[in-house]
């Protein structure tokens, strides 16, 4: 007889929502049509704006992965803005009634993610946003056409 402990099972299920379960790489067979997330993303997006979060870009992945409908990037002058723009969109999602289904890289002031379900949402430093063009991996995602005001715009040279 061992004295090692037992090791654990391994559940039956996934334990992930269902539009998670599976490839997670795979294009939709079907991509979706409707705009469940859209309002989320919108809502995300005005929190992030309250903030003076910049140069805010909302992605529509629907049709490009199975995790999520849309994906909101925004962007900090600092750290510690960063910071304020994630607690920002945590604490007025709550406030809705909408939580995330996890965070990461939440207080290290260069990058966060927020994933909402159908809305993922990436908080940066405005130089590693740069440096990792999360865009230009998405290029193949449409735009959703958003306002954006002159003060969320980033000037040319004032990161150069």
């Amino acid at each position: 007889m061992s004295d090692r402990p037992k090791a654990k099972s391994r559940p039956d299920t996934d334990p992930r929502p269902a539009r998670a379960q599976g490839d997670d790489d795979a294009t939709p067979t079907t991509p979706r049509t409707d705009d469940a997330g859209l309002s989320d993303a919108l809502r995300a997006l005005a929190l992030a704006l309250d903030k003076k979060a910049l140069e805010p870009v909302l992605l529509d992945v629907r049709g490009l992965c199975t995790y999520a409908s849309y994906q909101l990037v925004v962007s900090g002058r600092s750290d510690r803005q960063v910071d304020a723009i994630c607690e920002g969109i945590s604490v007025g999602m709550k406030e809705a009634g909408i939580r995330p289904l996890s965070t990461e890289g939440k207080r290290s002031g260069q990058w966060a993610l927020l994933d909402f379900g159908d809305l993922i949402v990436h908080v940066f430093h405005h130089p590693s946003r740069e440096h990792y063009d999360l865009e230009g991996l998405w290029v193949d995602a449409p735009r959703v056409p958003i306002d954006v005001p002159a003060e969320a715009r980033v000037a040319a040279d004032d990161y150069a």
